[in-house]
């Protein structure tokens, strides 16, 4: 959805060399990396790492226009565009899946690991706000527990007693909305604390849960069923044969299914979700993203 979004923007991908700028970021870059946590914090490539991508990224562009940007060269970003620049952060999910995974009870991580991520996610702020940034916009976790990924995994409870009334599990579920909770709590926090910055929560946990609640609604027919996988129904997911590896399988429609690979979103559902994020009716507080956009 992230990725959705950026592109509805024109925002460009970073190319990891400034000297071989193929944009020049005028509607951003992308720092996100695919399977990335907020821990540990020096894992490429952690939040840590990525804000530190960052930090040289605009003091390379800064040093490349001091310097004197050829005639003709499209140049990087100038000091007023950080200035201005909208900061999005989207990260921890991966984290969540990392510590059910590992394990560790419920318990533990609400009332450790998630604290650990969020004091990760509130540092890249205020490094952030430090820098030069005012701007930021931060989105939650999804339901963990409507992951095709998730539900295909060995459960304790063979009769289903953890699912909810939309075939999600409770127990991953309430472990993001504490997440998320948090997380809200900590933007709430960080405004009062950063002089003249503007921090939106988004909670996309509610956007994600309702496109699975109400997917006919949205033109959906298989909210919990991976498109591309092996297995077959209910979930078409194998974690030793996934999406792209022998013996998988993809389905015919891949915009009636809402979960394209039992992690990841389909273009279609995708699509969905970026749309109600930029109208920011998720969002707290309630600034249209196209506030960030004007000239």
């Amino acid at each position: 959805s992230l990725v959705r979004a950026g592109e509805s923007l024109n925002m460009s991908y970073l190319s990891p060399y400034m000297e071989a700028l193929g944009s020049d970021f005028g509607n951003g870059a992308n720092f996100a990396i695919a399977g990335s946590g907020t821990m540990p914090r020096d894992r490429p490539f952690a939040l840590h790492v990525q804000v530190q991508q960052f930090v040289h990224f605009k003091q390379r562009s800064l040093q490349l226009i001091s310097h004197g940007w050829s005639a003709g060269e499209k140049a990087p970003v100038d000091a007023e565009g950080f200035r201005n620049a909208l900061y999005l952060i989207d990260i921890g999910q991966n984290d969540l899946s990392a510590a059910f995974s590992s394990g560790l009870t419920y318990d533990h991580v609400v009332h450790h690991r998630i604290p650990a991520m969020l004091s990760e996610i509130q540092d890249a702020i205020v490094t952030l706000f430090y820098d030069g940034a005012k701007n930021f916009w931060v989105h939650g976790t999804g339901p963990l527990g409507c992951l095709p990924q998730k539900l295909a995994e060995l459960r304790n409870d063979d009769d289903g007693g953890d699912l909810d009334d939309s075939g999600c599990l409770r127990t991953l579920n309430n472990a993001s909305h504490e997440f998320n909770d948090q997380l809200s709590s900590v933007c709430h926090k960080l405004t009062s604390q950063l002089k003249g910055s503007t921090i939106v929560y988004t909670d996309v946990l509610s956007i994600k849960y309702d496109l699975v609640a109400n997917h006919s609604g949205y033109g959906f027919e298989e909210p919990l069923m991976a498109c591309c996988g092996y297995g077959g129904p209910p979930y078409n997911y194998n974690a030793n044969v996934s999406c792209l590896d022998p013996g998988y399988r993809v389905c015919e429609d891949g915009g009636k299914f809402v979960s394209w690979d039992g992690v990841h979103y389909t273009d279609a559902a995708n699509a969905v979700v970026a749309a109600k994020i930029l109208a920011a009716e998720f969002s707290t507080p309630n600034v249209p993203f196209g506030y960030f956009c004007k000239t």
